[in-house]
């Protein structure tokens, strides 16, 4: 994964060799869900009910995270916002068990220009809901107002690269988008970790219709995001799909042939990932 950034067109992928741990049988799963199955390389749980699903997410990444603090002392993770998340976020807090004080963590995207007050900063999406509340050892921002973006990119990078990542906890886009990685701007052989691109109409009415801003003509049209590389070069990847309104994006996902046309696709490619879904979002599967 270089350390370069920029505004490009298409997004690369090394991969990780390295499998989750076996959860111990002493170690009740909190629900289990109502129906597994695999699809290339991808195993896919589907659950009853949201809550039931990131109680159960939960469960797996404070396990992942506790078996990465007894292996070394220290644990890294990639975290996504947005209202999907929310639950999931609750639930793994609230379960308790993980020494957050020896985690760094970093989030995936930002919007260019935004200020780390506004409402529909992912910035504060973070410091509210996660660092405020578990005192990471860090929590490194895109900064997504930098006067010099291309340099914060880089920035970025460098910390990225500064260790090992273990985790990145993923959501998919209406639009079938990996953190900003929408259609038009993703690709599977990035050579940078970070960088700019524009947002397509339909990833800024999800934003819109997610009540973070009240039109599109009112929010950004650029950001920073993670390549799809960077997401998918760590040690594993839960990525949690409820609701609904993703069912179209999961379908794309999961039954369409693995292509840019919906970059969540490419977790279909990775044995290091999970995707997790309710009944609402596996409805067309």
């Amino acid at each position: 994964m270089s350390s370069l950034c920029g505004f490009h067109d298409e997004a690369g992928v090394p991969k990780s060799s390295l499998s989750s741990p076996v959860c111990s049988p002493e170690t009740p799963r909190a629900l289990n869900p109502i129906k597994t199955f695999k699809v290339d390389e991808l195993p896919v749980r589907i659950y009853a009910k949201q809550r039931d699903l990131a109680a159960d997410a939960a469960r797996t990444v404070q396990e992942f995270l506790v078996h990465c603090l007894a292996e070394r002392g220290s644990a890294s993770a990639i975290l996504a916002t947005g209202n999907s998340q929310i639950q999931f976020l609750d639930e793994l807090i609230n379960l308790g068990g993980v020494d957050w004080s020896k985690i760094t963590l970093f989030h995936m995207d930002e919007y260019l220009g935004i200020d780390a007050n506004h409402k529909a900063s992912f910035r504060r999406y973070m410091r509210e809901r996660v660092e405020s509340r578990v005192k990471p050892k860090a929590f490194h921002y895109i900064e997504g107002d930098a006067d010099q973006p291309l340099d914060e990119c880089s920035r970025y990078a460098d910390l990225l690269q500064a260790q090992e990542i273990d985790l990145c906890c993923m959501g998919i886009g209406e639009n079938g988008h990996l953190a900003f990685n929408d259609p038009h701007v993703a690709g599977f052989d990035d050579p940078w970790a970070v960088k700019l691109v524009s947002l397509d109409l339909k990833c800024r009415q999800q934003q819109v219709d997610e009540g973070h801003f009240p039109s599109v003509e009112e929010m950004p049209r650029f950001a920073y995001t993670l390549t799809i590389s960077t997401l998918c070069a760590v040690r594993k990847i839960v990525c949690i799909a409820p609701e609904k309104r993703k069912a179209q994006a999961v379908h794309n996902a999961v039954r369409e042939t693995v292509s840019t046309n919906c970059p969540a696709s490419y977790l279909r490619t990775q044995p290091h990932a999970v995707l997790l879904l309710d009944q609402d979002s596996a409805a067309l599967l």
